[in-house]
Order: structure tokens, then sequence, then C-alpha cells
């Protein structure tokens, strides 16, 4: 299957995301060795571009775009169902005497 955005043909996960959001995944995530500076110079450019109204929803999509690939392939991010503990009656609890 092809995967295919805004007429672009997206071959890895990363070019996928890069075409979603419409800047480089690195921009977000950063690169492996990064020098301090280089992180400095990159965050400083993530927030130049969430201060441009054209990317303003970024955020949200983001947050969008992460939970799907959650919910579509959890292998990919380690992801386990958290069991959720047995509720207890609240017998005795919030009952005026």
């Amino acid at each position: 299957m092809k995967c295919i955005v805004a007429g672009c043909e997206a071959v890895t996960a990363a070019e996928f995301a890069e075409l979603a959001l419409g800047t480089p995944v690195e921009l977000w995530l950063g690169v492996e060795g990064e020098t301090e500076w280089e992180r400095a110079a990159r965050l400083d450019a993530a927030r130049d571009i969430l201060s441009d109204p054209e990317y303003c929803d970024l955020p949200d999509d983001l947050v969008r775009l992460a939970a799907q690939m959650v919910e579509d392939r959890p292998e990919l991010v380690n992801v386990v169902p958290l069991v959720r503990p047995a509720r207890r009656g609240s017998a005795g609890r919030g009952v005026a005497a």
C-alpha cells in the first residue's frame, strides 16, 4: 500500500510524519549526538514555527498523529495496556450517620 500525503509518496514512517506535519521530524525530536548549541538552535527554530499562524494547530496535529500511530502500530512504541485495579465498593464512605 502506498502512503501519499499532499501528492507526495512517503516511503518510510519518518517521511510520512514529515509530510503530515509539514516539518522535519528531527526538528521536534532532535538527533543523536547533537551539541547543546545545536539543540538550542533547533528549539529556537521550533518556537518560531509554533508562533507562525500557519502552524498554530501543529501541537494538536502532532498529538493526534502520535495517538493514531500508537493505536495502529503499538509495537513501534512498546505500548502495553494498563490494567485498572478492581473498584472497591464505597460502603461506609460518604454516608451520614
